[in-house]
Order: C-alpha cells, then sequence, then structure tokens
C-alpha cells in the first residue's frame, strides 16, 4: 500500500513542478504564478482570459494579467543535456527538473520548498531565502 501512495505522491509532485496547472503541458517560457502559487504557461493564461469559458477550476480566480506574475527562473543545465537521451519512455527517477534555485542551485522538483518574490518575480528556494535574510531581491540589486 505504501508503494502506491508514493508513487501517487510522486506523479502529483511531476505534475506540480513540470506541467501548466490549466492546460497540463509541459511548463514553457514565459512561466506564470497565481497567488496560491499555481504554476502557469502564459500563454494558456492568455487564451483563458480571451475565452472564459475555457478556464478550468484551478484558474477561476485569475481575472486579468495583474493576478499573475511572469517568473524569473533559472534554467537547468543538466535538464537540456539530459532531456533527449533514453529510449523514450518515461523514467521518473531519472528526470532532472527543469528549473533550479540560483542561489543554492537545489533543483525545483518538489522536494524542495520555492517561493518567488511578487515584486519583481525572481524565484529561489525557500531556505536561500531565509540565508539571505533580505528583503531585497539578489538577482534585481546586482543588476542595480
Amino acid at each position: 500500500m505504501l508503494f502506491y501512495s508514493q508513487k501517487d505522491k510522486d506523479a502529483e509532485l511531476h505534475c506540480k513542478w513540470r506541467l501548466c496547472a490549466a492546460s497540463q503541458e509541459e511548463l514553457r517560457s514565459p512561466v506564470v504564478a497565481c497567488e496560491l502559487g499555481r504554476l502557469f504557461n502564459k500563454e494558456s493564461i492568455l487564451e483563458m482570459l480571451l475565452d472564459k469559458s475555457k478556464a478550468p477550476e484551478c484558474a477561476k480566480h485569475i481575472r486579468n494579467l495583474k493576478d499573475v506574475k511572469e517568473l524569473v527562473l533559472t534554467a537547468n543545465a543538466a535538464f537540456k543535456k539530459n532531456a533527449n537521451k533514453g529510449d523514450g519512455a518515461y523514467d521518473d527517477s531519472k528526470q532532472m527538473a527543469q528549473y533550479v534555485c540560483p542561489v543554492l542551485g537545489v533543483e525545483m522538483n518538489g522536494k524542495f520548498r520555492f517561493c518567488f518574490i511578487w515584486t519583481c518575480g525572481c524565484v529561489m528556494s525557500e531556505r536561500a531565502l531565509k540565508e539571505i535574510k533580505t528583503t531585497v531581491c539578489h538577482k534585481v540589486s546586482l543588476l542595480i
């Protein structure tokens, strides 16, 4: 019984961190998030806003583009290198996360908590945000 519940949890994490919450398609840039922390392809949100009848239940609270924030994600270089290896069969144990924390390098795969700063959209692990102990985004402050 424990085996099946672990597989269900793994599948749920896969969906949450790699698929658009509205369309269930693979996340691709630009990615946006709502105030509830759900991830969406921006294209899916735009289509939903143009035709409200297509809005899934998980996105009914999004009324306009001000209700979502475009995220500044750090791509995982290892993900691109290993994306097309293998025989095409899906094996979650060998899958790498598409994005990583820019501070600590941990993968955004559901094992670690991630958060984003609403003002700038920068995404990092919760642990990194606690270690930095600042109210200013480290990426934005480096650009100034």
